[in-house]
């Protein structure tokens, strides 16, 4: 019941075997011949052996069964290996096509997937849920498929000679093909569930930890960040023991339902195959035939087994759907037209039962003026950002480019808008590469020029590969301020007239910061800059600031006006300073 539930409105697994059925049809034909060319190379000898054993007055009376024995052992391993090639060539194809739809989904709409999916739950679909689709078809369809096809056949072969053997064959195979792996699935499920369960576990807790390594290292502890899923691990270790053990046992049984098979073979072949000669030749050539089918059998168990971690994976992938963005009719805006942005009564809230995080804020930004917001944190400033960015849309008042809907240009918002955060992700690759990031329209003498504006040039021309210099695994090869710096640089290569600033500077020291915000409004003096920040360090560099409490606006105003006429501002200041 659950199999068919599970594929009742699947949309990543049933596609992709009506697209290739031709090549899914061709792996269980050359599946079908190589356990066929498997037991008749068995056949053919045992009966050459037996034939040959009786004396023959002629050796052209064996000739005919030697010549099948070469074909069938050249046969069975050519067979086997175009089945390889041809399995393996379907996979690749159908998982490829999944990656591909995967992180097209994904990156259809991101803050969709980063509002309702943990990066945890992303990584346990990338690296995981995708696999599992893969191995189902190698481990559970292909062998599965197969060794009905050879029972039903073998069955029949039997009936041949005895119906009513042939329909206890049949049982017997059922036993070893369909009830014991039903009874191992059932079995097992509930181990399953749990070992995956502490997986998706031990993806969320690592990922975490991961981003946050730097605090634990500054805080002196190593060593609980190492023990940290030391428990999950061992009971993850613990239960997968348990598995292997109760594989093993399953698969004792398993051999010992194949031996009674043998075991009625063997009886039923001297009870009927021993009327004469040549009849008894074919009492071993059956028995060793029927021998190979072990290796068809035994792996249908394993396949089930693992049938609901398969389950998990394809439900999961089920729920990842573009998300429908209805977004209105979208217009060009080119960056040179950009005149201003207006934020009209804006409200937001993440959900219905959650406090409002932005309650009437209206805020009018002309081209080339340098905004500031400040706050306590978790106030909505990088709420406020998103919103501006068309990433979130506000439950009422409306958030305005030159009088167009920010949602009508978002198919070419890069144009407009380009971000810097605390965090700019550096890939492992040259400066150069990194950079051009911003537009890889531009040339290299306009990228090195983008980075001897943002002070790097005297730094790269020192490295023994210059511009070419790898940043190493997230930037880890410069320093803090180095990689806000490399990030900058990829905003001057974009060129767009607004640049949001989500407190790049935080954890910088304050020679640092003092010094990036300089170069920051140097380079960007003719760009429109909204600046979120959490202290007051560099806010003389903006034309207005706007200070948000949970209230709304607590003040506004140019940074020289505020620090003469508002005294919670000038005590603000003062203390930041450490006046």
């Amino acid at each position: 019941m659950n199999f068919f539930k599970t594929f009742k409105h699947d949309t990543w697994v049933k596609p992709y075997i009506k697209q290739y059925k031709g090549l899914l049809i061709s792996v269980i034909i050359l599946g079908f011949l190589t356990v066929f060319f498997a037991t008749g190379l068995m056949f053919v000898a045992g009966y050459t052996i037996d034939k040959a054993a009786t004396h023959p007055y002629n050796i052209l009376l064996i000739y005919v069964p030697i010549v099948l024995t070469r074909g069938f052992g050249i046969g069975r391993p050519v067979f086997k290996y175009v089945e390889r090639l041809r399995s393996h060539n379907w996979v690749l194809k159908v998982t490829s096509d999944l990656r591909t739809r995967l992180y097209k989904t994904l990156e259809s709409d991101a803050s969709f997937f980063n509002e309702h999916h943990k990066t945890g739950d992303i990584m346990g679909l990338l690296s995981e849920d995708i696999n599992h689709l893969q191995d189902l078809y190698l481990r559970t369809v292909f062998p599965t498929v197969i060794a009905y096809i050879v029972a039903i056949i073998a069955s029949i072969a039997m009936g041949v000679f005895d119906p009513a053997f042939g329909l206890f064959v049949l049982f017997l195979c059922a036993v070893e093909i369909f009830l014991v792996p039903l009874v191992s699935v059932t079995l097992e499920s509930a181990r399953r569930e749990r070992q995956k369960a502490l997986k998706a576990n031990l993806y969320t807790k690592l990922t975490d930890n991961i981003l946050g390594v730097d605090d634990w290292v500054i805080s002196g502890r190593q060593e609980d960040f190492k023990n940290l899923s030391a428990s999950t691990i061992n009971e993850l270790d613990a239960s997968k023991k348990k598995s292997k053990a109760f594989r093993r046992y399953r698969d004792f049984v398993l051999q010992f339902i194949f031996a009674l098979i043998m075991i009625v073979m063997i009886i039923f072949t001297n009870l009927h195959m021993t009327n004469g000669q040549e009849q008894a030749n074919f009492v071993a050539a059956v028995v060793l035939a029927a021998l190979q089918l072990s290796d068809t059998f035994v792996p249908v168990s394993q396949g089930f087994e693992e049938w609901p971690q398969y389950r998990d994976s394809i439900n999961r992938l089920n729920t990842v759907t573009p998300v429908d963005a209805n977004l209105p009719e979208q217009v060009e805006l080119k960056p040179e037209d950009f005149n201003g942005l207006k934020l009209d009564n804006v409200s937001f809230e993440y959900a219905s039962d959650s406090p409002i995080l932005i309650k009437n804020f209206s805020q009018t930004i002309t081209k080339g003026e340098k905004i500031a917001l400040l706050g306590p944190s978790g106030i909505g400033k990088t709420t406020i950002l998103q919103l501006i960015l068309g990433d979130l849309v506000p439950q009422k008042g409306s958030i305005t480019v030159n009088d167009l809907n920010v949602q009508q240009i978002q198919e070419n918002r890069s144009d407009i808008f380009s971000v810097l955060n605390q965090n700019p992700f550096l890939f492992n690759t040259s400066v150069m590469n990194n950079v051009r990031l911003g537009n890889e329209d531009k040339t290299d003498a306009e990228v090195k020029k983008a980075l001897e504006r943002v002070g790097l040039k005297d730094l790269l021309d020192s490295l023994p590969e210059k511009y070419n210099t790898s940043v190493g695994e997230n930037g880890s090869r410069f320093s803090g301020g180095e990689q806000e710096r490399i990030a900058l640089a990829r905003i001057l290569l974009q060129d767009a007239p607004v640049v949001l600033l989500d407190e790049p500077t935080v954890g910088l020291d304050p020679i640092t910061e003092n010094a990036l915000l300089e170069t920051f409004f140097e380079v960007l003096k003719d760009k429109t800059i909204i600046w979120v920040t959490h202290h007051l360090q560099g806010v003389t560099h903006v034309d207005h600031v706007v200070f948000v409490t949970d209230e709304g606006i607590e003040m506004q105003g140019a940074p020289k006006d505020l620090y003469s006429n508002n005294a919670h501002f000038k005590e603000l200041y003062e203390l930041d300073q450490g006046l």
